[in-house]
This record gives structure tokens, sequence and C-alpha cells, in this order.
């Protein structure tokens, strides 16, 4: 996670993200004081369920007010593999330092065995901004992507050849038509569930993408465009393990999320993991059009 310095509503970013809203906070450092205070609560939310957390501090200098936003630019995977993405914005691309790198490598006992760098394709204005444009069911080591500005089909298909993954690239919209701008908006994939905003899958894709979901064996759980424009896709289960229960899976999402949740279908995702943890950021999700699951770049501990 990387702790807020200058966080900020981006008009850079806002042209491709509709979840984006302007700021209309008394103040610059009102909105950055509310953001850190919502950092701060997630994080120390996470810690009291036993997962590992790395917060690093956003650098001072450049201005960098998506920074807050770390599973964009970068991954971690089970191997040791370390990605590196092209980001469509400018501003985004400064968020890349490697001393977010070197503190999550030395935090999180990460050993990195090879590194692939994508950032060359910024040059030819095709970007992969990392696990926003890719949800990932690491099981069965495919890669769904709904492509957009910030997903170029040809660069999915790159990175699931270089990691070994099946990519199952498809369109989605909102409701307006517009190109969604996250497949991690619509979709986010558990030990055993899937949430899925399929109606928002253009119907050419639809079957294709159910197909390959119902395939992995899991448990689908729908969700409509009330529901993702909450944020409700922008979930992330993450492990932890305890004496007493052994390995066990808490189910992160934002306070907004799970509001907009009905209650057949909390139930229906709280059944199907261990811990649902929901942590109010509002501030983050209004400017910044990014929730929960986009303020955290999980790191997989190389077997």
């Amino acid at each position: 996670m990387v702790r807020p310095r200058a966080f900020g509503y981006n008009p850079e970013t806002a042209a491709t993200n509709t979840f984006q809203r302007p700021q209309d906070l008394a103040s610059a450092a009102a909105a950055i004081a509310q953001a850190r205070a919502e950092f701060e609560r997630l994080a120390q939310a996470l810690g009291s369920e036993g997962i590992s957390v790395c917060a690093v501090d956003d650098s001072p200098d450049p201005a960098k007010p998506d920074a807050v936003f770390p599973n964009n630019w970068l991954s971690f995977h089970d191997d040791g593999t370390l990605v590196l993405y092209p980001m469509q914005s400018a501003s985004r691309r400064l968020e890349r330092r490697q001393e977010v790198i070197d503190a999550a490598v030395k935090r999180l006992n990460f050993k990195v065995s090879q590194l692939i760098d994508l950032t060359r394709h910024e040059s030819e204005g095709r970007f992969l901004e990392g696990t926003g444009s890719l949800v990932l069911d690491h099981v069965a080591r495919v890669a769904y992507a709904c492509t957009s500005p910030r997903t170029h089909p040809l660069l999915v298909a790159e990175w699931a050849r270089e990691l070994r993954y099946q990519a199952v690239i498809f369109e989605a919209t909102d409701r307006t038509g517009a190109p969604l701008y996250h497949t991690n908006v619509l979709m986010c994939i558990g030990e055993r569930a899937v949430v899925i905003g399929s109606g928002s899958i253009a119907p050419g894709d639809r079957e294709r993408v159910l197909t390959q979901l119902r395939d992995s064996g899991r448990e689908i759980i729908e969700i409509g465009p009330d529901e993702i424009e909450h944020f409700a896709g922008n979930m992330l289960e993450l492990g932890t393990w305890d004496e007493a229960l052994g390995d066990s899976r808490v189910l992160v999402m934002s306070e907004t999320a799970r509001r907009a949740l009905k209650p057949e279908l909390f139930a229906q995702l709280s059944g199907c993991t261990d811990t649902v943890l929901a942590v109010p950021v509002p501030t983050i999700e209004k400017l910044g059009g990014g929730s929960v699951r986009c303020m955290l770049a999980e790191v997989f501990r190389p077997a």
C-alpha cells in the first residue's frame, strides 16, 4: 500500500474513468487529510485480521494524485516474477518508484526471480494497468481483461504468454455505453466464488466469459450496474493464518460496496469466504475513482 501525500481529483485520468467526481471539499488539503485517514483505517483493519501490510509513504515531489493505487503499476507473483506496467496517464507513470518495490521485498520477504518490464509500450500508445486491467484466476491460470483505452488486447496477450496464463479478452461498458476503464470494477475472483457484472459485458462476449468462469467450479455471484457503480465488483480476497483456525480467507471491500449489496447477495458472498472486511474509503472512491481493491498490490510469496 502507498500512503497518499498529494491525493486529489485528477482530470487527466477522469477522461477515461467515469467513477471519478470533481472535488467539492473546502480545500485540497482537506481531501488529502481525509484520504490519509481512510488509508490508515484500511491498513489498520487489515492488520487486525492478521494480514501482513507493507505501507510505503508516497514521495513529496513530484505530486502524484493517484499514488494510493499501486496495483496498477506493479504486480507480484508466486514464482517470484515482478511485472511493471505501462500507464495511460503521464502523471501516473511517476508512481513507479524503486523504493516501493524495495520496501515490499524487504517487509514481505518477496524474492524476485525475474522482472517483466512492459513500460516500453507507453511510447507506442499501448497500455495495460496491472491488476486493474487484469483480473486473475491464479488456480486455473486464466487472465480476464475487458478492453479499454487503458487495456490493450495485444498487451493482454503478451502478458499471458510471458506468465503462461490463458487470456480471456472481452468488451464491457457502463450504463451509458462507455468502456469500463478497468476489469476489476466488474469482477472479483476469490477461492470459492466469482463476483461478476455480466450484464455489462458485450452480448457477443458474455456467454464465453461466463462459461470460462463456470468451468472454474466457483460459485457465480451476479451484480448489476448499481452495484458496479458503488464498487461492489472492486473487492479482493486475501489470505491469512491463525494458530487456531489455520489458513483462512478475508474478503476486503469498501463500506460503499457493502451497502450496495442486497442482503441475499451479501449472504451468498459471505458464505463463500471466511471473513468479510468492509472499510469506508469514500473520499478515495469519489475523487480517485477507485476503491479498496485498487489500493492493494497483493504479494504472493514465492513457494
